[in-house]
């Protein structure tokens, strides 16, 4: 499974989301700090879920951040996040 459909997976679980969008940035940080050939290492998320709602943003973006704790320790290096 690529690490895209893995961050999918895991955040649909997590946070039975009414849309997601998963975008692979890695090629514009080519050259950048834990980039590496092949991609998977940089992602924009755009995610609305109801679980979100009520938290701070920076409480939002430490529950994505954790539910993603497997895809860092391989090699995921950076996150942009939306939350709508």
């Amino acid at each position: 499974m690529t690490t895209k459909s893995e961050i999918i997976s895991k955040l649909n679980t997590a946070f039975e989301p009414s849309a997601l969008e998963v975008i692979d940035e890695s090629e514009l940080h080519r050259g950048h700090a834990g980039w590496r050939e092949g991609g998977g290492t940089h992602f924009r998320i755009r995610i609305a879920a109801d679980k979100l709602g009520g938290l701070s943003r920076v409480a939002q973006h430490r529950a994505i951040m954790d539910s993603l704790s497997d895809e860092f320790a391989a090699g995921l290096h950076a996150l942009a996040i939306e939350v709508k």
